[in-house]
């Protein structure tokens, strides 16, 4: 049934960033991994959802919001991840669990289009389904000037099964018709993982799109991060992946509090009309190269197309002692170039005790600010799910973060809408 609330607004005395207002979205059981989009042709349009079939629509810019449960003929079981085209439709993405007579737990990804500003969906097409194998951890991103979509994904042969002959290989499918219809998948990984859903599994796959089409998906496994690139819009790829970077310990590592905890990568890439840096191609992921008790914020930057890469440029601000910053998700403004990246930070927290935090840079991710958006601390609950991921948008100075807290064992989603001034100075 369809809700319509104005938004709670929560405005903030903290010296950090005075001036950001958090929005209550949720609240309940299960509520995480939260995503949104706004129309860069119309800013007012904002689309947001959150596991496992929530849908936030705004169309003021943020004002006001609508929520409603999302349905599909196929099942809606979580993972959402929001796009838009250039036509002004939206498309959530999101797992599959459809009834018995049409398939199994996650055998597909489900693509459904809403024609109205996310009010109404369609009833889905989907990409990947393979016999009863699972599709999961999926992401997707739209060539704005085509409309043609791509996603990539992690294939799992039997999800959480530990028999040797059992893999995970990172997929690729693409619609060119507004998602009516998928390509064959193609594999992306050169290696294949295990199905344990932890270090040696293939996790992370987020497609980015170059200034001259060129496709780059970056994913973890065995505590490196790897890269595939498509430069004939996914028809071919590189025989052999391009190693980013080492990640120590892993992509799947312990944070005190949380049942679990992951710093899979996200690839991005600067398209931006007005930057110097225009072009330039990124990885973020956080790891604990540093220790178990110091998990860290990190990013690399390619000039040349993914070919070669700088050493990993710290993002989270250091007091010099061991503290914890996690679950990062980054974004680029189409406008200026300027890089935000949002994460969970317990620097001069007590404990558990959790702030958000997001980290801004205008010199193409050499050196960052840091301000926190929260000014109340969280304390999560070991035995609730967290979720795997926040989230982050920006256009045109300003900046849309949209992340999960926990309080009293309940998850809670929020968002803001932030003028980007109020975080680069």
């Amino acid at each position: 049934m369809k809700k319509i609330f104005s938004v709670f607004l929560i405005c903030l005395a903290s010296t950090a960033c005075a001036q950001v207002k958090p929005v209550l979205l949720n609240s309940g059981g299960g509520v995480c991994e939260p995503s949104i989009m706004v129309d860069p042709s119309d800013p007012n349009r904002i689309v947001a959802g959150s596991v496992f079939w929530d849908v936030y629509t705004s169309a003021d810019g943020g004002k006001k919001w609508t929520s409603s449960i999302l349905t599909s003929t196929y099942g809606v079981w979580g993972d959402p991840v929001i796009i838009v085209d250039n036509k002004k439709n939206f498309y959530y993405f999101h797992l599959a669990n459809p009834p018995a007579s049409l398939g199994s737990y996650i055998d597909r990804i489900v693509c459904q289009k809403s024609t109205d500003g996310g009010f109404t969906w369609s009833k889905g097409t989907y990409a990947g389904k393979n016999g009863k194998k699972c599709q999961d951890k999926h992401w997707i991103t739209v060539d704005r000037s085509n409309n043609t979509m791509y996603m990539s994904w992690t294939q799992f042969d039997a999800y959480d099964s530990r028999k040797p002959q059992d893999s995970s290989i990172i997929l690729f499918s693409k619609s060119m018709d507004e998602g009516s219809t998928w390509s064959k998948p193609v594999r992306l990984s050169q290696y294949a993982g295990n199905c344990v859903d932890s270090d040696s599994t293939t996790e992370g796959a987020v497609p980015a799109i170059g200034i001259n089409g060129e496709l780059f998906v970056a994913w973890s496994m065995d505590q490196k991060i790897y890269m595939d690139r498509s430069t004939d819009g996914g028809a071919t790829w590189l025989a052999k992946d391009i190693v980013v970077a080492d990640q120590p310990g892993g992509w799947d590592y312990a944070i005190p509090g949380l049942y679990r905890c992951n710093g899979l990568p996200v690839t991005l890439t600067d398209t931006s009309t007005k930057s110097p840096h225009r072009g330039n191609l990124y990885v973020c992921w956080s790891d604990q190269k540093n220790g178990a008790t110091d998990t860290d914020i990190w990013i690399a930057c390619s000039r040349d197309a993914g070919n070669t890469w700088t050493s990993p440029i710290r993002i989270n601000n250091s007091d010099g002692t061991a503290v914890q910053q996690f679950m990062c998700w980054p974004a680029i403004d189409p406008v200026t170039g300027n890089l935000y990246v949002v994460f969970y930070d317990r620097q001069g927290s007590k404990g558990i005790e959790t702030y958000v935090t997001i980290a801004s840079s205008t010199d193409g991710g050499n050196t960052w600010k840091n301000k926190r958006i929260t000014k109340k601390t969280f304390s999560p609950f070991f035995e609730e799910f967290f979720g795997d991921y926040t989230n982050i948008v920006a256009h045109n100075n300003k900046v849309y973060p949209i992340w999960t807290e926990m309080r009293d064992k309940k998850t809670y989603v929020y968002t803001a809408v932030i003028d980007a001034k109020l975080l680069l100075k």
